[in-house]
């Protein structure tokens, strides 16, 4: 049986190519245990898209094999990132106060994908072995549920403490809540916006969220009483604002960066994702056709001074994918692939928001 000093000196000489450090000065070798089958590592990188994680699990199998004889099996090396750590002016009485980060993602109108890229970025996110939960805020229009193929469910509700806690369903490694868990999908949602704000509010605070890395909210289109109850309600971390390339589609995303800025609501903004960027037909994957124009996105993130997220290509898959309840972040797709990617520089965005300016509050705004 080998000790743990056995391991962690044999790990020493294995090398990160990029740092020229060992992965134990560095702080990767995060956890070590030990069964009848072999050795289980975890390893904890810097970055979630670290480009040599491959040749440092590769090499970790052949350093152990060395060090403690060719025999020892290396059941599992697990890849977890570092954590990501929130600011917030929660307290431990707050039912929120278990979430480190509350990313809205917001768009200036309706038809720009805005909810397949919440969908897809959760997962991409969960699958990068974060915590994650999804609450569907577009109480008039929630098509979360067929996202992912949910339509007939029916959250359970516990009584906590004289409280009505609500069970979010969790599939993909997502926890989800939408209002079309409440409603018969066949039936026309019509609320007031008081109505509407209340029960958004209760799904927020009434949920069983738990300990999470982040909390994707998926605001209806445009600027309504919604946008007002998520910043007055909760500290949220920031906004992630999506678009089409299209001229009509990008005058709509400035409001929502102008709102999102405003002094009363102050909630920074972490990007902007570009999506149909370009078609790309399943017959000629490397042709490009600019259907709604091209670098529309890129040139507003530029004009607004905010990041540009990414870009996703309007594939017939992502499409047929989300009606299928089955969303392409789950997959090793090119489409897939680009969640994927955003989802690193999310990540990113969100360290840098975190490090760089103040803590989150909740705005106070005059009702």
């Amino acid at each position: 049986m080998f000790t743990k000093d056995q391991v962690i000196n044999a790990l020493k000489k294995v090398i990160h190519p990029e740092k020229g450090t060992d992965i134990v000065s560095l702080g990767m070798v995060s956890e070590i245990s030990f069964n009848d089958s072999g050795i289980s590592l975890t390893i904890t990188p810097d970055k979630s898209n670290d480009p040599f994680i491959s040749s440092i699990k590769s090499t970790i199998v052949r350093t152990l094999k060395e060090a403690l004889g060719p025999d020892v099996v290396i059941t599992n090396i697990d890849i977890r990132p570092k954590e990501i750590v929130g600011k917030h002016d929660t307290k431990p009485d707050d039912p929120l106060h278990g979430i480190r980060n509350i990313i809205a993602i917001s768009s200036g109108k309706g038809g720009v994908g805005k909810t397949t890229v919440a969908v897809n970025l959760a997962i991409a996110l969960a699958r990068k072995k974060y915590r994650v939960g999804l609450l569907d805020a577009d109480v008039f229009g929630p098509s979360v549920p067929i996202m992912f193929d949910a339509e007939k469910y029916r959250p359970e509700v516990k009584r906590v403490n004289d409280t009505d806690i609500i069970v979010p369903l969790t599939k993909y490694g997502v926890k989800v809540l939408s209002t079309g868990f409440f409603v018969d999908p066949a039936e026309a949602v019509v609320w007031r916006g008081p109505m509407a704000s209340s029960f958004l509010k209760q799904l927020m605070v009434q949920g069983e969220w738990g300990e999470l890395d982040f909390l994707l909210v998926d605001l209806p289109p445009g600027t309504s009483d919604i946008h007002l109850t998520l910043v007055q309600e909760t500290a949220v971390t920031g906004a992630i604002i999506v678009s089409t390339p299209q001229e009509v589609a990008l005058a709509d995303a400035v409001k929502g960066i102008a709102m999102f800025r405003s002094e009363k609501i102050n909630v920074p903004v972490l990007g902007l994702i570009e999506n149909m960027s370009w078609f790309t037909p399943t017959e000629l994957p490397n042709n490009k056709y600019f259907i709604f124009g091209k670098e529309g996105g890129r040139k507003l993130a530029e004009k607004a001074d905010v990041p540009l997220l990414g870009q996703i290509p309007l594939i017939q898959s992502i499409c047929e994918s989300s009606d299928k309840g089955e969303p392409v972040a789950l997959g090793n797709s090119p489409a897939g692939e680009a969640f994927m990617t955003i989802a690193d520089v999310v990540i990113e965005k969100v360290n840098l928001r975190n490090r760089d300016l103040r803590p989150t509050i909740k705005v106070g705004l005059n009702k």
